[in-house]
């Protein structure tokens, strides 16, 4: 343990200024006893949350450490807790009362860490690049000693915010300008150093890297990157869209890549851990059916795949949002879950929101500015969905239309993207 190296780095975090940081939309409220987690994805502005957090408290009751860091990453769970206890007492001349953890999980034994600091009656805040530390994953290591919250990209609120635009629904210039920003908001993505003016191109090429050797390739000990880099590449071509692991395998196979399935399903397991890619489930009732395949793939944020500029479908671009919208929602209904709808004849729903035992809302993402333009087989599922699902909130997302129509016997209602974003559901 380079110990002065790690005084150096908690007397120059006492004085650090933050300077001027976003407030982000996502609300915590940490329960005694509790650790309380945020996760995603690289770059989508964990530390700076906690700095917001951090700017809030007394500056030495705080003790930050980021397991980024090399000097910090290789150290024992007991290390750590003796800067904790005495060396942070030693520099600041006081102990710590908030621990602030930053992408923790690079560090060994992190679990027993937390349980111990949790014991000593301090508040415990974690970040992490890995879904593994969702509540769901951790529940048994922490004992339900914990609460989880995922922090991803700007929304468009937050994205409108940093731009400095107020929405005005009564000014029809102000709607203008809404659907421009949306267009932009589309293609640009949410990550705050884009939004906040680095150059796109280069950045998501760092951050593709960084998601892909850190996160897959490191992390996850991986043996075949032919295998790992052809599936990362495929998932984030085919965002917006269902696939199966046989469908993967086929086209594998035809390429001449040389693997066996079990190490593809693992693979395509350590991909949904960096949190860069989302695999929607298949709605049922019956919990293994829910689990198996295909399953429909989205990505953390859309500027991921402007790399793969041809081809690339608005309608596809919309859905993405909206399923990160709807994830986002998760924060504050933790028992909202979010699933996909397949019946017969091909007939799908984009999204089954059900909470509980029931099912909330089902809603399709159509590419659409009249009623014309809406494919009545979108609408037929919908149909169908309701009927089995026994829902009868039906809901269109398009992206200039909005009425409430009546469609065999059924309510739908019709709303644009820009007002549904704006909304809090």
């Amino acid at each position: 343990m380079e110990l002065s190296l790690i005084k150096h780095y908690i007397a120059n975090f006492q004085k650090l200024k933050f300077g001027e940081i976003l407030e982000r939309e996502l609300k915590i409220k940490p329960i005694k006893n509790k650790v309380t987690t945020i996760i995603g994805p690289r770059r989508a502005g964990k530390t700076f949350f906690f700095f917001w957090q951090i700017s809030k408290l007394q500056r030495n009751k705080v003790m930050y450490l980021d397991f980024e860091e090399p000097f910090l990453r290789n150290l024992k769970s007991t290390e750590v807790l003796k800067l904790i206890f005495e060396t942070y007492p030693e520099v600041v001349g006081n102990t710590p009362k908030h621990i602030f953890l930053d992408e923790v999980q690079n560090l060994k034994d992190w679990q027993s860490l937390t349980r111990s600091l949790l014991n000593r009656g301090l508040d415990v805040f974690l970040t992490g690049s890995s879904s593994k530390l969702l509540s769901k994953e951790i529940a048994t290591q922490l004992r339900g000693r914990s609460i989880s919250f995922i922090l991803l990209p700007f929304s468009f609120r937050e994205f409108l915010n940093s731009k400095h635009i107020k929405p005005d629904l009564n000014s029809l210039e102000s709607i203008g300008k809404l659907k421009k920003a949306l267009l932009n908001y589309l293609h640009t993505g949410g990550f705050p150093e884009i939004v906040l003016g680095k150059e796109k191109e280069k950045v998501i090429k760092e951050y593709l890297d960084l998601a892909f050797f850190k996160d897959f390739i490191e992390r996850h000990e991986i043996k075949s990157t032919s295998l790992a880099r052809y599936l990362f590449n495929h998932l984030l071509q085919n965002f917006s869209t269902e696939l199966s692991i046989r469908s993967i395998e086929r086209k594998l196979r035809s390429m001449g890549i040389k693997f066996n399935i079990t190490t593809l399903y693992k693979y395509v397991e350590d991909l949904e851990d960096t949190l860069f890619i989302f695999f929607l489930r298949k709605f049922s009732w019956k919990p293994h059916e829910k689990e198996s395949w295909p399953r429909k793939v989205y990505v953390c944020d859309t500027s991921l795949v402007e790399q793969f500029k041809v081809g690339i479908s608005t309608g596809k671009l919309m859905e993405n949002m909206v399923f990160l919208e709807y994830l986002r929602k998760t924060n504050e209904r933790p028992l909202l879950e979010i699933l996909y709808w397949k019946g017969s004849q091909q007939k799908e729903v984009d999204f089954v929101i059900k909470e509980s035992l029931k099912v909330k809302q089902l809603t399709q993402v159509t590419y659409a500015s009249s009623i014309e333009e809406i494919e009545k087989r979108e609408l037929k599922a919908l149909v169908a969905a309701s009927k089995e699902l026994r829902c009868n909130n039906l809901l269109v997302i398009t992206w200039d239309y909005e009425a409430e129509e009546k469609f065999e016997n059924k309510k739908i209602k019709f709303i644009p993207l820009w007002k549904w974003l704006l909304k809090k559901h």
